[in-house]
């Protein structure tokens, strides 16, 4: 059970620094191509840090594991916006802004209601609907640069917010932490799965149960931790907006690709609880948000309690 252990913490420490290695190598070969930064964040950015789940959920459905795939997707979705939000606002309320209230969540919303009359179907997420999938997600990515390029404030602060890296770096460099990360990944997911289905023989639990708990959690773990540096500085405004686009880009990129490299079957299970749930907590943030337009330490308590609850039904 410890060498388990060992190969999971060691996995996501592999995962997050080659998705990190990704991120920094691919964006500085892009702003040395004269993209915008703020095209960067939007694209390379954001799929470089959901990288690490992708590569899991990829490499869970093949080796014959689709309740890790979707237990990691759902699980996440549900741990973005009940633990870490949850904590996020305990710490400090957060506001609201208007875009997140007029766009993130209606697209959030709308992403997970698909999920789930697609899988209600047939149980199945085919390459067809994958291939949907990844068409909404380039509809809504070229919305939103299209959006941002008309707000100047809100291109400032996600310039300044990305930390990208100098484009006076060298070319062999940036290919080194490109392939650096490439490799890290690759690894990092096969430790990370092959540790967490070893973890599940040994414990006599589902791989669901895992995939649900500890692979949701430790890929979640960054969010967590950002979420919580942000907090403490007081900088919480883009919070909520930037969790609500990890689940988007959760459903629709991950779920999406590994559909069209290989079908996911679903369980009952995991329909009628888990992605229940995970549309009972986005609903139950909307009047949350609305109210007063700020996420208090209140609303923070009872999205903890609901994860907590949550975990427990699924564990127990």
């Amino acid at each position: 059970m410890l060498l388990n252990i060992l190969m999971l913490i060691v996995g996501l420490f592999v995962l997050i620094l080659g998705g990190d290695f990704l991120v920094r190598g691919a964006s500085s070969v892009a702003l040395r191509a004269h993209i915008s930064p703020m095209v960067v964040g939007l694209t390379i950015v954001a799929f470089g840090t959901s990288a690490p789940e992708l590569l899991i959920s990829v490499k869970a459905a093949l080796d014959g594991s689709p309740d890790m795939t979707m237990g990691n997707v759902v699980g996440s979705n549900i741990c973005n916006l009940a633990l870490v939000l949850g904590v996020t606002a305990i710490i400090g309320s957060i506001r609201v802004q208007a875009d997140t209230i007029k766009l993130d969540w209606p697209v959030t919303m709308g992403s997970a209601l698909l999920l789930y009359f697609v899988v209600k179907e047939d149980d199945l997420i085919s390459t067809y609907e994958g291939v949907i999938f990844i068409g909404l997600l380039i509809v809504y990515t070229f919305y939103i640069i299209r959006k941002s390029r008309k707000e100047t404030k809100a291109i400032r602060a996600l310039e300044e917010d990305l930390d990208l890296p100098d484009e006076s770096s060298k070319l062999w460099m940036d290919i080194v932490y490109i392939v650096g990360g490439c490799a890290g990944l690759y690894f990092g997911a096969d430790w990370f799965v092959g540790g967490a289905k070893d973890l599940a023989s040994f414990l006599g639990v589902s791989e669901r149960v895992i995939g649900i708990t500890v692979l949701a959690l430790g890929t979640s773990l960054p969010e967590l931790v950002t979420a919580i540096v942000a907090s403490i500085k007081k900088e919480t405004d883009l919070a909520l907006g930037n969790l609500m686009g990890s689940n988007i880009f959760n459903v629709l990129s991950i779920l999406g690709i590994t559909s069209i490299i290989q079908n996911i079957h679903v369980s009952e299970e995991i329909l009628e609880h888990d992605m229940v749930a995970m549309l009972g907590v986005t609903l139950i943030i909307l009047p949350m948000m609305l109210y007063k337009r700020l996420m208090t330490r209140v609303s923070g308590i009872i999205l903890l309690s609901i994860y907590v609850y949550y975990t427990y039904t699924v564990i127990a």
